[in-house]
């Protein structure tokens, strides 16, 4: 999965994260023991990001074992954590490329600016109810146009709260996990509370309904508004089958 860019994405890229407020830090974990077949690619990424922002962007590169990796509870490798001036949980289990690479700029500018564009209502909600380590894992693949919406929502649900871990896990690179969850279309997302499964769905859901299913994994009866809004919008649709899924595992 090289990396290719010219020199007209490198100047869109500036464009866009002209929009950067404050510094942002990526950290970039490793496993020093393991075979990473994109980590090369990765490193590339950063670094085209960081040149890219005039300085506004940095990278560490740290390895499994590391006492960041423990601090952040990184638990897989390779990953990539998003911070600005405040700590969030925006990760990256694998390689951003492919359509997740806009997903990964927006995130970066979002942590800059320490905001997102979810709405109050929502965001209140999470906070009200979201009170014990909440993992959010979106599984992907780089030529999953939908992925990224549900990536951007998991990382804005991160910044609304802090008990939210938003995970993206790129699926071809974490084929055992994949297998266990059953993906085959994706994104495929599964929701845990304190570490334990709750609530499984397929599909590049809006964010009220999102929402509605991490209510759903607390057991937590849907507010009239948050289903008024749901029934505006559906149920999600958007799923994508990569071929590369399920071979080869």
């Amino acid at each position: 999965m090289p990396v290719e860019y010219d020199e007209g994405l490198v100047n869109e890229l500036r464009q866009m994260l002209r929009a950067l407020e404050n510094p942002v830090t990526i950290y970039f974990f490793v496993d020093p023991e393991a075979h990473c077949h994109y980590c090369e690619d990765t490193e590339q990424i950063l670094k085209l990001v960081t040149m890219a922002s005039d300085g506004k962007v940095s990278y560490a590169k740290l390895e499994k074992g590391s006492p960041e990796a423990e601090k952040y509870r990184i638990d897989m490798f390779p990953a990539l954590l998003i911070h600005g001036k405040e700590e969030w949980n925006i990760r990256y289990f694998g390689i951003p490329a492919g359509y997740e690479f806009g997903a990964f700029v927006e995130d970066i500018i979002d942590v800059s600016r320490g905001s997102t564009e979810l709405s109050p209502y929502l965001a209140e909600l999470l906070r009200k109810y979201v009170t014990k380590p909440t993992r959010i894992m979106i599984f992907v693949t780089p030529t999953c146009p939908y992925c990224p919406l549900a990536v951007r929502a998991a990382h804005r649900f991160a910044m609304a709260n802090k008990n939210i871990y938003g995970d993206m896990i790129e699926a071809l690179e974490f084929p055992d996990l994949a297998d266990r969850y059953g993906v085959y279309a994706v994104p495929k997302n599964v929701i845990q509370v304190d570490g334990e499964d709750k609530v499984e769905f397929e599909g590049a859901a809006p964010d009220p309904y999102f929402v509605a299913k991490v209510l759903e994994a607390y057991e937590v009866e849907i507010p009239k508004e948050l289903e008024d809004a749901i029934l505006g919008i559906g149920e999600p649709k958007e799923t994508y089958v990569d071929e590369e899924l399920g071979h080869g595992h």
